[in-house]
């Protein structure tokens, strides 16, 4: 992993995906593709969920070039949600203990604290997910070090299974998908602008980042990859009008660096030709986080009408299990597209 870590074209690197809240022995399951997953490595007793210990070196290299790690949750194949806010409490105590600035006895990334979480919700009950966040923020208050809460919503607006953390917890980020979708930077009804009023007038954190999701390359997804000339030109565009852009997202890092450094041009549009240091979400400070242990937020945007005969594309698979992913700073897309297919993924290499 530390191979994309050697220039400072990436900043941002959530590793997907921890795909399964609850399996054998009550524990999560984690796949990194051909890394570390169900098929490699030790599992931990009475339970499937892999030993990826090994990773810790290349996390601490990538850490210690100023990159932000975090953990993925979610994806197309992914079996997750909660019944209760209790339960939402206990899995955040969990993922703190896991993988963050928790001391738990089984930590499957060896005793390195990642930077954060990335919620990539697409499948089960949207109920409870602010409680997880809420209770993470509880445990990182007055931490050493900064932790970072994300989300990879679709672009429809709102997500349908993600809004209603979005609208009561506080994010640093929302890396969005526009690709596979009508609103994509391929469409006609690219919404960017959407997105930009909620994080502006709606979120709990009004100075929260809307990434502008692409693929990588052609191979990464059904629908909606464009050239690097019509990227950089939206990418552009999106950084000099909306006050909430934070940057691109490319899935992933794989594809994206195969692609003639995809990932390295859209970075050279948006800092000038010269790639540069930036803060990382919301980074007006990088001490210990200060945010809110919980947020009520009355909806205030209207909810996006459709035809009704619109068949949404969220009802059929997106987002591949295997793979890692990758958040650009600064970056983001645009072009006609054919009907959805399942996005797909490559591995992350070293």
């Amino acid at each position: 992993m530390s191979f994309y870590c050697d220039d400072d074209t990436i900043d941002v690197i959530p590793m997907a995906f921890l795909y399964i809240f609850r399996g054998k022995g009550g524990l999560p399951l984690i796949d990194f593709s051909n890394i570390c997953g169900l098929g490699s490595g030790r599992k931990f007793a009475g339970s499937d969920l892999t030993d990826c210990s090994f990773l810790e070196s290349d996390i601490r290299k990538c850490q210690a070039k100023g990159k932000i790690v975090t953990i993925s949750l979610g994806g197309a194949t992914s079996e997750v949600g909660f019944s209760s806010e209790a339960q939402a409490e206990a899995f955040g105590q969990l993922l703190w203990d896991m993988f963050l600035g928790g001391k738990g006895s089984i930590r499957p990334l060896g005793n390195v604290a990642l930077d954060g979480i990335d919620l990539d919700i697409e499948k089960g009950s949207s109920a409870h997910y602010a409680a997880m966040v809420n209770k993470i923020r509880s445990l990182a208050k007055g931490a050493s070090k900064r932790y970072y809460i994300t989300a990879a919503p679709q672009c429809p607006f709102p997500d349908v299974y993600i809004s209603s953390a979005l609208n009561n917890a506080f994010f640093d980020a929302v890396y969005v998908q526009f690709y596979n979708n009508y609103c994509g930077t391929a469409m006609s009804e690219f919404n960017f602008d959407t997105w930009d009023k909620w994080a502006r007038t709606q979120s709990p954190n009004r100075n929260i980042k809307v990434y502008l999701g692409a693929p990588g390359s052609s191979k990464a997804a059904g629908n909606g990859y464009v050239d690097i000339q019509t990227l950089s030109r939206i990418a552009k565009d999106a950084q000099d009008r909306y006050p909430s852009f934070g940057g691109v997202m490319l899935w992933d890092a794989d594809v994206a660096y195969m692609n003639n450094r995809y990932d390295r041009a859209i970075k050279d549009t948006l800092t000038g030709g010269a790639p540069r240091p930036n803060p990382p979400p919301d980074s007006a400070n990088s001490g210990p986080t200060n945010t809110p242990e919980t947020v009520q937020v009355e909806p205030s945007l209207p909810e996006l009408k459709l035809p009704d005969d619109f068949k949404d594309p969220r009802k059929t698979a997106r987002v591949k299990r295997p793979s890692f992913t990758l958040g650009l700073r600064n970056e983001a897309a645009a072009s006609p597209a054919p009907a959805e297919r399942a996005r797909t993924s490559r591995s992350f290499r070293f």
